[in-house]
């Protein structure tokens, strides 16, 4: 999906659900791939697990994320560092549970 942040166009897809992990010793947050419409280098938005969904509940879709959401988080992430339009390896960031 596409998003515009600080005038500029960013790229980004849901990565991961909310999940259970056994290497990450019990539950994950869902995760947000996003990258420049220009560059190369993404980021993967991760955020804190919340609350576990019921058994048997459908599952999170792109478009029910709040575009609201995922402009503060990648604020968050250039202001901790991103550098969108750079060479380089895919970066990690954790964000709270308001994209902050």
């Amino acid at each position: 999906m596409e998003i515009e942040v600080g005038g500029e166009p960013y790229v980004w897809r849901l990565q991961r659900q909310a999940q259970w992990s056994s290497d990450a010793a019990g539950w994950r947050g869902m995760a947000i791939a996003v990258r420049h419409k220009e560059g190369q280098r993404e980021a993967v938005l991760e955020f804190p697990p919340g609350p576990q969904p019921r058994y048997g509940a459908p599952q999170l879709k792109a478009s029910q994320i709040a575009p609201e959401l995922v402009a503060k988080a990648i604020a968050s992430a250039i202001a901790a560092g991103w550098e969108p339009l750079s060479r380089g390896k895919t970066v990690a960031i954790v964000v709270d549970a308001a994209g902050g």
